[in-house]
């Protein structure tokens, strides 16, 4: 394998929080293997890794370490069940789309790979089709995977950003697809969809998921509901004047993580979930660009997990 593809920077990376937890924070290995979601073997063995690319000297020479602390600093200010923070160079777009897939896909692993019959929900969007992507192929059929978030677009076609599917593919499982739009035409269409009898199956089906991954958006001109032809113009103009920052499954909230009040909200059809959830519902996204949102989202208890990278991480405390 390239030893600069992102997975082995990836597992170099994993080596140097395991590190640094262990030799700075001080923390056993049992406590670091709880903390990272592996193994107590496999946390030696990423100490051991650590050590042996000589990363450690008297404390941890990597910027990963930096991303450690914002992650505790998070995890610790929000109540999180996980916080990862990736390390990047600058606010690259593609740059962070890539390391966050890696790191969302090594979280997302950790709930896949349970013997245990799993129900996992999805949510939408480009982060987590890219975190779906870097998955490895598990023969998993007892899990069910199930999208909380509509498959049909506007114009009647399939949701691009869908991936329950596609993610149902990598490990063998059944896959429970939301037959509704995203948005409904009108506050009586979404009853509809929602009274119909296989939209209840996955709604039933939501109630018992075990854990919940969930893109979190923007709310701008140019944001993805709008560039992708789920918003008008019209449409992201009102949700800006009522003070929307955010998005999670299409429902849109403020700064402080309130749902705005306004007409689009009678007509999302995805299912929400239950706000603070008892189950892991974790969320990625990263840019400072969405800063605000992840901001709005912790606040208003969306989500009670967090794979984002350092620029919007820092953007995130110092605003709160």
């Amino acid at each position: 394998m390239d030893p600069s593809s992102p997975r082995q920077e990836e597992k170099l990376e994993a080596a140097v929080r395991a590190a640094w937890l262990y030799y700075v924070a001080g923390n056993t290995q049992h406590e670091i293997a709880e903390k990272l979601q592996v193994s107590r073997p496999t946390a030696q063995r990423l100490v051991a890794l650590a050590v042996e690319r000589g990363l450690v000297k008297v404390r941890v020479y990597h910027k990963v370490a930096t991303c450690l602390e914002l992650a505790i600093a998070l995890r610790q200010k929000y109540n999180l069940v996980v916080c990862n923070v990736v390390p990047v160079n600058a606010d690259d777009g593609d740059q962070v789309l890539r390391k966050m897939a890696v790191a969302g896909a090594q979280v997302m692993e950790s709930y896949l790979d349970e013997i245990e019959a799993r129900i996992i929900a999805l949510g939408s969007g480009q982060t987590i089709k890219a975190v779906i992507g870097e998955l490895n192929s598990f023969n998993r059929p007892q899990h069910r995977v199930l999208s909380l978030v509509g498959t049909i677009a506007r114009d009647g076609a399939s949701n691009p950003y869908d991936v329950a599917l596609q993610a149902a593919e990598k490990i063998g499982s059944k896959c429970f697809l939301l037959p509704a739009p995203l948005l409904a035409d009108s506050a009586e269409e979404r009853k509809q969809w929602c009274r119909h009898r296989l939209y209840k199956v996955v709604e039933e089906l939501s109630t018992k998921a075990d854990v919940a991954f969930v893109g979190i958006g923007d709310v701008r001109r140019g944001c993805p509901l709008h560039r992708d032809g789920f918003l008008t113009d019209d449409e992201v103009n009102d949700l800006v004047k009522t003070g929307a920052v955010g998005d999670n499954l299409g429902w849109t909230f403020d700064q402080n993580g309130d749902l705005v009040e306004v007409a689009i909200q009678e007509r999302v059809t995805s299912i929400q979930l239950p706000r603070p959830s008892k189950k892991p519902v974790i969320g990625f996204a990263g840019g400072e660009r969405k800063s605000k949102a992840v901001l709005g989202a912790l606040r208003g208890h969306w989500v009670n997990g967090l794979v984002t990278d350092e620029t919007c991480a820092r953007a995130v405390l110092a605003a709160d």
